[in-house]
């Protein structure tokens, strides 16, 4: 078995399907044909089922995904061991995240690797929940993730560090005069712009909705980036972690704390054994230990 061989399964997987996939890697489509027959071969088992022009993944090949996304990314571990040696810190990380921690600390973290070592580069990818971080990272997708959670993110081969935990506040259109803390009590008759389910903000809003009265739903969202925009525009209020809140006051939104605050611990995570240094690096610098 080769390492082609692997990158190539994992890029049909990925891409679904031989073509978009042989775009991708820039091969041509029998080059790749013919390696995934091999590999086949090889294994004795069929890979994926050919229905007309499309490859579905078979049971076997639904159980070699998540194993052929770990084989190669402790390759890359290996490799990039050797390359650090005797030079800077080169190389890519990839970081699974929520929203909120992709603002904060993910991006303090970013800024302090980049004047720390300039040759890494950290490549984030959206998760709407801890559950999705955490699957990203076991399945090989991300080499780490940090996500919000109650409960410390668990898996087989997880280890699971906590940074901080982060506050929730209440977001609100401009000219609201909200005051500086609020509690659930000041939120009886307030419309809300939340995200979707199953996102620790929907969570929150679905725990004051049911203790409330009057709270009402004023629009759901898939993209969290757009409820601040509906804020400010008086669409309703939002609940947002305080990573947002320079952004959401420099727009002009009011801010406010809720007392007893809304806190949810934030984590970060990575799979036990080899990693790359860059990603040592990049949990050395969000952990504080570098």
């Amino acid at each position: 078995m080769e390492r082609r061989q692997l990158e190539y399964f994992v890029a049909i997987v990925e891409h679904g399907g031989f073509t978009h996939a042989a775009r991708a890697l820039r091969v041509a489509q029998p080059s790749l044909s013919r390696a995934i027959a091999k590999l086949e071969h090889e294994l004795g088992v069929a890979l994926f089922h050919r229905v007309g022009r499309n490859a579905v993944l078979s049971s076997a090949g639904e159980s070699m995904a998540d194993r052929a996304r770990l084989v190669l990314r402790d390759l890359d571990a290996m490799r990039a061991a050797a390359q650090a040696v005797g030079s800077g810190l080169a190389g890519r990380v990839d970081v699974a995240a929520t929203s909120s921690s992709a603002l904060e600390p993910v991006i303090s973290i970013i800024a302090d690797l980049r004047e720390r070592h300039p040759g890494l580069l950290v490549s984030t990818s959206a998760a709407q929940s801890a559950a999705e971080v955490v699957a990203m990272v076991l399945q090989g997708r991300c080499e780490a993730g940090v996500c919000g959670s109650a409960e410390r993110p668990a898996g087989p081969g997880l280890v699971a560090h906590h940074l901080r935990d982060e506050e929730f506040l209440l977001v609100a259109p401009p000219g609201s005069g909200i005051g500086a803390t609020v509690s659930w009590s000041d939120l009886r008759g307030m419309s809300f712009v939340v995200t979707q389910p199953p996102t620790a903000v929907r969570a929150l809003f679905d725990r004051i909705a049911a203790t409330v009265p009057d709270v009402s739903l004023a629009a759901e969202v898939g993209d969290r980036s757009v409820v601040l925009p509906m804020v400010l525009r008086g669409i309703g209020s939002g609940l947002m972690p305080d990573g947002w809140t320079d952004l959401a006051r420099r727009a002009g939104a009011e801010v406010a704390r809720f007392t007893p605050s809304e806190r949810l611990p934030q984590w970060v995570v990575h799979r036990s054994g080899p990693i790359t240094a860059a990603t040592q690096a990049f949990l050395d610098t969000t952990l504080g230990t570098s």
